[in-house]
C-alpha cells in the first residue's frame, strides 16, 4: 500500500476532506487524513497523510510548531452567519473605520487573547460539530477561549477591502479575528479570502497545487514524484537505531533496553523506518509501529 505526504495547496471551493480524498484516489489508497482543517473558501497549505502516515499526525503535531500564519481579507460594512463571504447576511452598516481605528484596535488584539469560536466551524458540542448543529438549524452557543495571536498586519487597503497577515497558535480563528477588529471598530466586517500559508512547520512554498497534480496523473506524468515518505516532519525527534533481533522484536511490541534520556524516538531498522518509540528509564517501548 502506498504510505508518505503530500503537502498539497488546496484551492478554494471545496472541504479539506474532499480534497485530501481526490488526492488519496491517485494514490490508490482508501486510508488517509490531514493535519488541520481549511474552511470550503480558503485555499492553502494543508498535510495530507496516505496510508500508514496517518499513524505519524499526531506526532508531526507534536514535533513541529503549532502555529498557523493566514492571508485573509475582509469587507466591511456587513456581517454573515459563516463570518465569511459563503454565509447568509446577518448585519449591515454604512460604517467604514478609519486606519488610525484599525490600527489602535489591532494593538489590542495580540498576545494572548480570549476568542469565541464562529458557530459554523469544528469546535464539538456534546460531541457533535457546531457547524453541523448550526446548518440543522440547531442553536449554537460557544464559549470563548484563551488562544494566541503572534502578529496581526495590516498589508493593504483597496476600498471597503482590508488585506491583513496573522501568525495564530492552533484553535485561533481567522473569522473570528475579523468580526472581533470590526466590532471593536463599532462596524461589522465578512471574510472575503483566507489563504494559509504556513501550518505546523509546513509552508506554502513546499506545497504542490491540486489541479497541477491531477494533471500530472491524468496525463501520465510522474505525480508520485511529489509523495514524501512516511518519516517526513517528525526531523524533530531524535533518532534510535536498532538492530535486525531488536527490530524484529521492537515490531511485535516487545521492549528494548538502549539507554539514553527519556523521550520520543524515530525508530529505524538500519534506514528503513518502522515507528516512533519513547524511552523511559532507559527502556524503549513502541508507542507507533509500521
Amino acid at each position: 500500500m502506498t504510505s508518505g505526504w503530500i503537502i498539497l495547496d488546496k484551492p478554494s471551493g471545496m472541504f479539506s476532506r474532499r480534497a485530501a480524498g481526490i488526492v488519496a484516489r491517485m494514490f490508490g489508497v482508501r486510508t488517509f487524513g490531514h493535519i488541520g482543517t481549511l474552511d470550503e473558501m480558503a485555499s492553502g497549505v494543508l498535510p495530507i497523510a496516505l496510508g500508514a502516515a496517518t499513524k505519524m499526525i499526531p506526532f508531526v503535531e507534536e514535533a513541529r510548531p503549532s502555529t498557523k500564519e493566514y492571508l485573509f481579507s475582509l469587507k466591511f460594512g456587513f456581517e454573515t452567519d459563516t463570518l465569511d463571504a459563503l454565509g447568509c447576511e446577518t448585519g449591515r452598516t454604512d460604517v467604514v473605520p478609519s486606519r488610525d481605528a484599525v490600527i489602535a484596535a489591532m494593538a489590542n488584539m495580540t498576545g494572548d487573547v480570549m476568542q469565541t469560536p464562529p458557530i459554523y466551524s469544528a469546535v464539538h458540542i456534546d460531541g457533535r460539530r457546531a457547524y453541523d448543529v448550526a446548518r440543522r438549524g440547531g442553536a449554537v452557543e460557544l464559549p470563548p477561549r484563551r488562544v494566541h495571536i503572534d502578529t496581526l498586519e495590516l498589508m493593504g487597503i483597496d476600498g471597503d477591502t482590508w488585506t491583513f497577515r496573522s501568525r495564530v497558535s492552533r484553535g485561533t480563528y481567522v473569522r473570528a479575528i475579523a468580526r472581533d477588529l470590526a466590532h471593536a471598530c463599532d462596524t461589522l466586517a465578512t471574510v472575503t479570502m483566507i489563504r494559509r500559508t504556513e501550518t505546523t512547520g509546513f509552508d506554502i512554498k513546499n506545497a504542490v497545487k491540486l489541479d497541477f497534480l491531477e494533471n500530472l496523473f491524468n496525463n501520465g506524468g510522474d505525480f508520485r514524484a511529489y509523495l514524501k515518505q512516511i518519516d517526513f516532519g517528525l526531523g524533530d525527534i531524535p533518532v534510535q537505531n536498532l538492530d535486525g533481533k531488536s527490530a524484529e522484536l521492537y515490531r511485535n511490541g516487545g521492549f528494548i533496553v538502549t539507554g539514553g534520556a527519556d523521550g520520543l524516538r524515530r525508530v529505524y531498522d538500519d534506514s528503513s523506518f518502522i515507528g516512533i518509540g519513547c524511552i523511559t528509564g532507559g527502556v524503549l517501548r513502541p508507542k507507533r509501529t509500521i
